[in-house]
């Protein structure tokens, strides 16, 4: 009992103290001076409220740092929401904030607005800490390409092949992002004559209302080609896939940020907008499964591919996934050798690509990063033989021209950019896409909020930034005697594995001879794994596990 009679003179309970004894001389004022209540009244409403503040504190069944601290314990949780913003703006260097440096962003805003991009003085990078990585340059430097740079798509079963930009816009959905962020995106797409992936949320009216190039994603929810149940319906997919600016179809079975996981879009956000364009009821979860429901083996994957190429009149065809078991991937390859069916192309996603949400587990440590899982592939295809045949995308935190002459060097033969676009388009890297409160109108469905995004001055920026990000990256070329981007390889890069070695990619990532995998490899990257693999299952041979564990 003494204790508790003690307890309104204990430090941590002093501001309620105080705040409940002012509210009691400010009520005796009142009624010892009646006149003096228009200047004593907003004092009372203040003091009143911290007072009635406090008393919920004290008896918070849920905070007991409120209940330890009525009161003056909501200041720790003001800190806590502006830490972010603390540490971006003051205390974060240029070149290791997260997920992107404030250099790689500044670099995006300058070239999307065409100020000078440009730095003094000398690079902020230490040269000789492990990790730093360059490009070798030619003592014969070329003259720089003014010429459009670009990969053709399309593989001998394709009739309607596309000639693609080496840099294009990666898979952001309608819903994920807002109507005029897709607006902006997609006139960019079109003003500066690069291709716009649609994400794996449909085709809405917003990516085809400018007319730009479109790679429509299908997803395991299968939105803008589903029927009733959810299932693939093919009439609804020849449909949209038939529009014009559709000029490839791909096939989604993994992305970087969370593979293997799927997603739900609850009830209250599926608008009558969103529910139309996906083929979704309205007032119930949206669903997209973590696996597919059309297809279960490798063989039937590739059949599904095959499908989507007859279905949208032989427009190029393929799939994007983030490399997970590579017996898996090798599985999918045998399938090729055995079906003769190849994808028009490949997406290699990376664990270090962004999403709107995903579980902290799935997004720090699941998936291969992007760079070994496109030089995997790449070899893999060598291997069988096929590589001439399907052409390879990356994707995962390319913003820059270094990013894509790296990705390039490594097996790429384009690169596609979601959040290095949404910069372009205003994004502050706020870390608020999940919560539908972006503060620049692009990661929300919110339409006070997307409203702030100017449709025609941001599709500009997001033209500018492609068109200035292929200008450096011609220069880059240039600088190593070369005279197109596909011609960089593996030992034109060198990378700093500790204070006194360097090792060339080509070192770090060894590439397999034609057709290598055919023959018999020694490679540990693949040996085991192509045993594993079996063109009738995503499963691994068991006894081929067994006797690896022997």
């Amino acid at each position: 009992m003494l204790r508790n009679r003690v307890l309104i003179l204990s430090p941590r309970y002093i501001l309620l103290t105080l705040v409940v004894l002012a509210t009691l001389s400010i009520v005796l004022g009142l009624l010892l001076a009646p006149g003096a209540w228009p200047w004593l009244l907003p004092l009372l409403l203040l003091a009143g409220g911290l007072s009635a503040l406090g008393f919920r504190d004290l008896f918070d069944p849920t905070h007991a740092i409120l209940r330890s601290y009525p009161i003056a314990a909501h200041l720790r949780f003001l800190m806590e929401e502006i830490r972010p913003e603390m540490r971006q703006y003051f205390f974060e260097d240029e070149k290791h904030g997260t997920p992107f440096s404030r250099d790689k962003r500044a670099v995006v805003y300058q070239r999307a607005k065409g100020q000078l991009d440009k730095r003094p003085f000398g690079t902020q990078y230490d040269v000789y800490e492990d990790g730093y990585e360059w490009l070798q340059h030619s003592m014969a430097p070329r003259p720089v390409s003014r010429a459009a740079a670009r990969v053709t798509i399309g593989g001998p079963d394709c009739a309607q092949p596309y000639s693609a930009s080496l840099f294009n816009i990666s898979a952001m959905s309608f819903g994920s992002l807002s109507a005029n962020a897709i607006r902006a995106l997609n006139r960019g797409a079109k003003a500066g004559g690069f291709a716009h992936d649609t994400g794996e949320g449909g085709l809405s009216p917003y990516h085809l209302e400018a007319g730009g190039d479109l790679i429509w994603e299908i997803g395991s929810g299968y939105f803008s080609a589903r029927d009733a149940e959810g299932r693939f319906d093919p009439d609804r997919f020849a449909t949209n896939a038939a529009s014009p600016p559709v000029r490839m179809v791909e096939l989604k079975l993994s992305q970087g940020a969370k593979p293997g996981h799927g997603g739900v879009l609850p009830a209250a956000k599926v608008s009558a907008e969103i529910a139309a364009t996906r083929g979704v009821a309205m007032g119930e979860d949206c669903l997209s499964p973590s696996a597919h429901s059309a297809f279960s083996t490798p063989v039937e994957l590739l059949r599904f591919v095959a499908e989507m190429r007859r279905l949208s009149g032989g427009k190029p065809a393929g799939f994007k996934l983030c490399i997970g078991h590579r017996w898996e991937f090798l599985a999918i390859c045998k399938a090729m050798l055995e079906t003769g069916i190849t994808p028009d192309f490949i997406v290699v996603d990376g664990a270090e690509g962004g999403t709107g949400a995903a579980p902290l587990e799935f997004m720090d440590h699941v998936g291969m990063p992007m760079r070994e899982g496109l030089n995997f592939v790449h070899n893999a295809l060598i291997g069988i033989g096929l590589r001439d045949r399907i052409r390879i995308g990356a994707s995962g935190k390319i913003a820059s021209a270094f990013d894509i002459a790296r990705a390039m060097a490594l097996g790429a033969d384009w690169c596609n950019a979601a959040r290095g676009f949404m910069f372009a388009l205003g994004c502050i890297q706020s870390l608020s896409c999940h919560t539908d409160r972006c503060p620049t109108g692009v990661a929300t469905q919110d339409p006070t909020r997307s409203r702030a995004l100017v449709v025609s001055d941001k599709a500009q920026r997001v033209a500018q930034f492609h068109a200035a990000t292929l200008e450096a990256l011609g220069e880059l070329v240039a600088a190593a005697g070369l005279d197109h981007p596909g011609q960089l390889r593996p030992h034109h890069f060198f990378r700093r594995i500790s204070a006194r070695q360097v090792q060339s990619l080509a070192e770090l990532f060894p590439e397999l001879a034609p057709g290598e995998l055919l023959r018999g490899t020694q490679d540990a990257r693949f040996r085991d794994a192509w045993a594993m693999a079996d063109a009738q299952s995503f499963a691994p041979r068991v006894r081929v596990l067994e006797v690896a564990a022997d």
